[in-house]
């Protein structure tokens, strides 16, 4: 009896919680859409909730992405948003801080995140050496590294079953995205950027895309990844390649089958274990039935099929090339023809951490009491080229060691960490966003640290 007694304590105990973080999530977002002082006031009144604990640090990490990718045809403007981004960031940082205070003195620090915190003492150094823009470069290093070991280290911290919990909470959040997108596919809000490209409640499809590619890889991870895969994934996966599509995203549609497709190939290899236990999806018959289907519609519909790939690929027309790979060349090859004569020029020390190839060409903006630059925003196509462009080639290898240290960890989590890892990762061959934690790039962060914690419970 008094054991039954405490399991309903602590059922309505958790219930309650949820019902006020609910609350409170749904009261900023209402917030940050209806004008603009409450849009300025949701950032901050954001940061204090990051305060809360690791949980609240990361779900207040994800709104603050959120927050800053709206639709500005939906949302009202947020003056202060580069400002209130800042402050949510060291709102996060601070609350995981101090829950990694250990008696004595003493701070729990773990490897992953103090790999991490030398990769970023690395950039500013580099930066101080090396950069044309020295405040923009360690502002950017500091910022990125702060964001990977907060979410690190918060997502490690967390139990199985909280970890859990929160992982739904950040996907759930992505279905409500989705949901709340699918009646603007009959307005033109939803088409506000280009006019053709689907970009739904955020305020570009080449945000809009990469989200659905990044939820679209966590549904196909859990199709593949359990015996029995409910129909609501197998619903949930489907909706997500028709919004990539929409979107004319080809970097998100090119990032989820590459992800997918590698997870399958090499998760077992990585994780150690037979295709059975890692795979067992693949012989699930609501698995084969789904796959059947497919193929019997792509067979039945080939020319239409052939029109929307064509359509996919050039963008409603707009672009010239009619193959993925002319595509991928019309729109990134100028991009890397001049990061690659940067490159020629300095192989090993690199023109700095986040600097345009052009620096001319950067438009930052500064906070106009301290003058420290908030944002300036750089396009790069391929994070690999961008990362030798930035920082030499010294640099390049200490990323690509910390990339695989991460991914091979996440693959021992199970299925559907490595896909959303590669997925996001891949990602940034067509939009470096793994090192730009205040925009789109953010997004793919809290989902890096959660596959790594992932792998590193299972273990």
């Amino acid at each position: 009896m008094v054991i039954m007694t405490k399991q309903r304590t602590t059922l309505y105990s958790l219930l309650l919680r949820n019902f006020w973080a609910g609350t409170a999530i749904v009261t900023l977002a209402v917030m940050r859409i209806a004008t603009t002082p409450t849009a300025n006031l949701s950032h901050f009144l954001l940061a204090a909730y990051a305060l809360l604990g690791r949980a609240q640090a990361i779900q207040a990490l994800a709104l603050s992405w959120l927050f800053t990718m709206f639709n500005p045809g939906i949302a009202a403007e947020a003056t202060a948003g580069s400002v209130g981004r800042y402050a949510v960031l060291l709102a996060a940082a601070a609350s995981v801080f101090l829950r990694s205070w250990r008696f004595r003195n003493r701070i729990k620090v773990r490897p992953a995140t103090l790999a991490t915190l030398l990769l970023g003492l690395f950039f500013v150094v580099h930066s101080w050496f090396f950069s044309s823009m020295v405040d923009v470069s360690v502002l950017k290093a500091v910022s990125w590294a702060l964001a990977m070991c907060t979410l690190i280290a918060a997502w490690a911290g967390l139990t199985a079953d909280e970890r859990e919990t929160v992982a739904r909470s950040v996907f759930g959040g992505l279905i409500v995205v989705m949901l709340v997108s699918l009646p603007l596919l009959l307005l033109p809000v939803g088409y506000l950027r280009n006019g053709t490209g689907f970009q739904g409640v955020l305020n570009h499809p080449q945000a809009f895309g990469p989200a659905m590619a990044l939820l679209g890889a966590w549904s196909v991870g859990h199709l593949l990844g359990k015996k029995r895969p409910s129909w609501l994934q197998v619903v949930l996966a489907g909706l997500c390649l028709i919004l990539v599509v929409l979107s004319e995203t080809r970097t998100a549609g090119l990032a989820l089958a590459l992800g997918v497709g590698l997870a399958v190939l090499f998760a077992p290899g990585l994780a150690g274990q037979p295709v059975r236990v890692v795979l067992p999806g693949l012989r699930s018959k609501r698995t084969l039935v789904v796959a059947g289907v497919a193929l019997a519609g792509m067979l039945v519909a080939g020319a239409r099929l052939e029109n929307a790939v064509t359509h996919f690929i050039t963008k409603s027309g707009r672009g010239s090339a009619g193959t993925i790979l002319g595509a991928y060349e019309s729109s990134r090859g100028m991009l890397v023809e001049a990061m690659w004569s940067n490159i020629k020029v300095k192989p090993l020390q690199g023109i700095g951490f986040g600097i345009a190839s052009d620096p001319l060409e950067m438009q930052v903006e500064r906070d106009p009491v301290l003058g420290l630059p908030v944002s300036a925003a750089v396009e790069k196509g391929v994070l690999p080229v961008a990362v030798l462009e930035e920082v030499g080639l010294v640099g390049f290898l200490a990323v690509a060691l910390w990339v695989f240290m991460l991914m091979r960890r996440s693959a021992r989590g199970g299925l559907v960490p490595v896909t959303v890892g590669l997925t996001a990762l891949l990602m940034n061959m067509g939009e470096a966003t793994l090192f730009s934690p205040g925009g789109m790039g953010l997004l793919s962060l809290i989902l890096f640290g959660w596959a790594f914690a992932s792998g590193q419970a299972r273990r």
